[in-house]
């Protein structure tokens, strides 16, 4: 249970863009609680991405500013570059990626960093890099890209898989945001969204209805509202 609660609700984004910060004033306008993984040799660097025909900002917030930026959320890890760490034969390197990415975050940030969600898209975790990851470092979970479009909390924690991606799933969010809402729950269910700030951008409007969604789902009193850790470690 999650401090005498059965429901759980609690959201992913990625990367370390500047456009975590709007996002962060809309999850603290409503209380609500995120985890924000970041590349920490990649922090501060300009950039740009072309999503559906439309560029957007990919500019990663400076790391002076990382404490600031995500008070009150939790910070994680990412790896230090964004390799596909599947793709990495040398397990020792994978490692590397991943614990040095966790203690740059956790001089960042102030507190020690120990969660984690696997960059890339595609195939990016296997049996292999999540033993690595359990079996080497203090790190409690890593969420993966694959969702499940349910509540019930996925059992391996080293290749956790969420309810829904925002971005691929963006009206099946609503539609799960109000099932859950409606839910009651006699065993722990988590409602568990991930994305990328810099997904809003896309599609502008989606700024406003995230804000709507927000205000929708906040402020229950049967709901837990957590970050990651809280949640899953």
């Amino acid at each position: 249970m999650f401090q005498g609660k059965m429901k759980a609700l609690t959201f992913s984004y990625d990367d370390g863009v500047t456009q975590d910060i709007r996002l962060i004033e809309i999850f603290n306008k409503y209380g609500l609680k995120a985890t924000f993984n970041l590349n920490s040799e990649l922090l501060g660097q300009p950039g740009e991405l072309v999503c559906n025909d439309v560029t957007v900002n990919h500019t990663k917030v400076n790391p002076e500013d990382v404490k600031h930026i995500y008070e009150g959320h939790e910070i994680a890890v990412h790896t230090l570059t964004h390799p596909n760490l599947t793709e990495i034969a040398d397990d020792k390197e994978v490692l590397r990626q991943v614990e040095q990415d966790r203690i740059n975050l956790s001089e960042l940030a102030g507190y020690e960093v120990l969660g984690m969600a696997y960059p890339c898209g595609g195939v990016n975790c296997n049996d292999r890099v999540a033993d690595i990851i359990r079996t080497n470092t203090p790190i409690k979970y890593a969420r993966t890209i694959t969702t499940t479009e349910s509540f019930d909390p996925y059992p391996d924690l080293y290749q956790y898989k969420g309810t829904v991606y925002h971005n691929g799933g963006w009206n099946k969010m609503f539609e799960l945001g109000k099932q859950f809402l409606e839910l009651k729950a006699d065993t722990p269910q988590v409602f568990y969204i991930w994305g990328h700030a810099y997904e809003f951008d896309i599609f502008p409007e989606r700024w406003e209805q995230f804000d709507a969604f927000c205000k929708m789902m906040s402020g229950k009193d049967d709901i837990f509202y957590g970050t990651n850790l809280e949640i899953l470690g």
